[in-house]
């Protein structure tokens, strides 16, 4: 008898599911940040003794047209206006208190120097107009929530006080910065010495000690400006030449802004009229059309091209097209490598790889050369609403910077490379003049296209591509098939008008395909996504915040020297290399110490606990044994967790396919 009978019967009630059991809802920590005696930093504060200018320093500084950094701080009862010198590191404290009159110095400094601000723009310049104009610290504090807390652009704020806008010689960096960040943020990824947000609610009415704090705290920020300044001069230099050339004050712009303002410079004087941007409602479908060019053998191929010229590409509430279900959904088997399309581009689906050159086999980087520009040229696409005109400009464009690339003209060829690139970004913005969503569609689609028809004829060739990602492939060639292979990409270079260059690998590692390391012939590096210290966007490390780099360090010392891991992580002594930076929304707090919304942090040994949600008391993603360092120390600190350090190496060498037993 089955031993669950039950009596004639037995038991078919299905076992019951073991289950987690509910973790208990965490309560956010006492906001003791908030409450009047909580005055972080108040004895460096009174310290601190402000080097402040002469006005015969001031004056000298001026005939020298030295560039002064520029940031205010706004509360009730309390306005500060500070400059700091790029060269001397001196100040100009300017304050207003309720019941005051600005000192008229304030509009003497910025009608008399070059100004460098941070989202100035936006917030310094239009407030110090208001407070020039005579404002009190709560109407300044009312234009203050208007433009963060409303949104309301400055430029209508003005308008709607009638105070017209001051005209001076400035520069906002926050553009030129890659991708959007804070201060905070940016400062944290150049290591800055300290980060500090804000101590105090924006609604607070200072007393005495937190207006010393408040002043010290904008000098920090004055600080961190002049650090991402540093970072970004030379592409300020470059928007200077470029300012010159055109005839445009481009310093202040993003990649894609010069882009559109040269392109609508040059389509002015070309047509004799300025370009209006296009309205294209959200709704609207385009179908995509197929190049002559593209053609396929293998079946998988054919179905999908059908898929793509049936789809309806549709406009977004951006103003970007959204890549249709049915193409998005599509997984193309080609050889042992599974592909997909997308708006951002083509992308293999290979994880946890490893391969290695040898004898006989080659491993080979094929990237195309300006491969949207090229697409863009070859086909002669251009925005509708601009006319033919906008290929005559963008062609002669891309022949001036190849000319100046070809003579050494390093200021004019990387000036035209904005150009040239930066206007990609534009053309699925419904903000733009070159706003052209069914042309950003026929570059990428057609990029796509064209690349699966090499990654069709290099495997039908017998050669095994092992990855493809938006403007290349790599391919793992055995030498008997070197002739061939060449050949293949000739005639495909031939077919398509777009040309080709090649990087051989000695070693390629990869999590997936958006994040490897590759080791090239000479054992220098290519790495991307996690494993790259700088970020994709501007190729800087302002576009990505630093994690446990030590461990990349290790990893590609034992990669290319075979130096153990152990001891590239304990002989360094450099404590930017162990530290991780984040944003946290609502704020982080450790131990009852409020961090900040941008934090910095090491692993240490004897550090329990984590580093918390202000808002919920939840943990902050990889905080436990966390410390904070919000202040980089003096001295390489003795609690540094080695170990946590070496575990995390060997946890990448896993992910990346290395061979068990390292």
């Amino acid at each position: 008898m089955r031993e669950d009978a039950v009596g004639l019967f037995w038991d078919d009630t299905p076992a019951p599911r073991l289950t987690a059991p509910p973790q208990p809802k965490r309560e956010p920590p006492p906001r003791t940040w908030e409450q009047p005696d909580y005055l972080p930093g108040l004895a460096e504060a009174r310290a601190w003794v402000p080097p402040l200018f002469t006005d015969a320093e001031l004056e000298a500084e001026r005939l020298h047209r030295v560039p002064l950094f520029f940031d205010i701080e706004i509360f009730k009862n309390y306005f500060l206006a500070s400059f700091l010198s790029l060269e001397s590191g001196k100040l100009v404290i300017i304050e207003l208190f309720p019941g005051g009159v600005i000192n008229p110095k304030l509009l003497w400094m910025l009608q008399n120097f070059l100004i460098i601000g941070f989202n100035s723009d936006f917030f310094d310049i239009p407030i110090a107009t208001l407070a020039i104009n005579g404002a009190s610290c709560e109407a300044l504090k009312d234009a203050t929530n208007e433009i963060i807390i409303l949104q309301v652009q400055p430029w209508m704020m003005l308008r709607q006080k009638k105070i017209k806008p001051l005209k001076i010689n400035h520069i906002d960096i926050i553009e030129v910065c890659p991708l959007h960040a804070s201060l905070k943020i940016y400062g944290g990824r150049l290591h800055s010495p300290k980060m500090q947000e804000l101590p105090f609610h924006h609604e607070t009415i200072l007393t005495d000690d937190q207006i010393c704090i408040v002043r010290h705290y904008n000098y920090n920020d004055l600080l961190n400006t002049k650090l991402v300044f540093g970072e970004v001069r030379q592409q300020i230099e470059l928007r200077t030449q470029m300012s010159l050339m055109y005839g445009v004050d481009l310093r202040s712009k993003s990649d894609a802004q010069i882009a559109e303002a040269v392109i609508n410079h040059e389509l002015t004087r070309v047509n004799g009229k300025k370009p209006q941007r296009p309205e294209i409602p959200p709704g609207t479908a385009f179908a995509y059309k197929v190049p002559s060019y593209v053609r396929y053998e293998t079946q998988v191929l054919q179905d999908a091209l059908a898929i793509v010229t049936q789809a309806s590409f549709i406009i977004g509430e951006s103003g970007a097209p959204a890549m249709p279900e049915e193409v998005a959904a599509l997984q193309i088997r080609l050889g042992n490598g599974v592909y997909q399309m997308g708006i951002g581009g083509l992308h293999s689906n290979e994880t946890c790889s490893t391969h290695f050159a040898g004898e006989g086999i080659a491993l080979i980087d094929r990237d195309v050369s300006s491969y949207y520009p090229a697409i863009i040229l070859n086909q002669g696409l251009y925005p509708q609403h601009l006319g033919i005109g906008f290929l005559q400009v963008y062609k002669t464009l891309v022949e001036r910077r190849l000319l100046a690339k070809k003579n050494k003209n390093k200021i004019e060829a990387d000036t035209l490379k904005i150009v040239v690139n930066g206007l990609f970004g534009k053309l699925g913005s419904k903000w733009s003049t070159v706003f052209a969503p069914d042309l950003m569609v026929q570059v990428t689609i057609t990029g796509q296209l064209a690349l699966l028809m090499l990654v069709e004829r290099l495997e039908l060739a017998g050669i095994p591509v092992i990855s493809a990602n938006t403007d290349g492939v790599v391919v793992k060639c055995p030498q008997i098939q070197q002739g061939t292979y060449a050949a293949v990409v000739a005639q495909w270079e031939k077919d398509t008008g777009f040309n080709t260059e090649e990087t051989k690998y000695v070693g390629i590692f990869s999590r997936d395909v958006n994040n490897y390391i590759a080791v090239k012939e000479d054992l220098k590096i290519k790495v991307k996504g996690v494993y790259a210290e700088k970020g994709s966007a501007g190729d800087s490390v302002l576009s990505k915040n630093p994690t446990n780099l030590i461990c990349n360090d290790a990893v590609i010392a034992f990669l290319t020297k075979g130096v153990p891991i152990q001891e590239t992580i304990r002989a360094c002594r450099n404590l930017s290399r162990f530290i991780s930076v984040r944003t946290v929304k609502g704020g982080a707090v450790k131990a009852g110490e409020y961090l900040g919304k941008a934090i910095r942090w090491y692993y240490a040994t004897g550090c329990d606990g984590e580093i918390i949600y202000a808002e919920t008391g939840n943990k902050v993603a990889m905080t436990d044994g966390a410390k904070p360092c919000m202040e980089l120390p003096q001295e390489f600190p003795s609690d540094v967790d080695f170990e946590w350090y070496e575990r995390e190496a060997f946890s990448i060498l896993k992910e990346i396919g290395y061979p068990v037993g390292v």
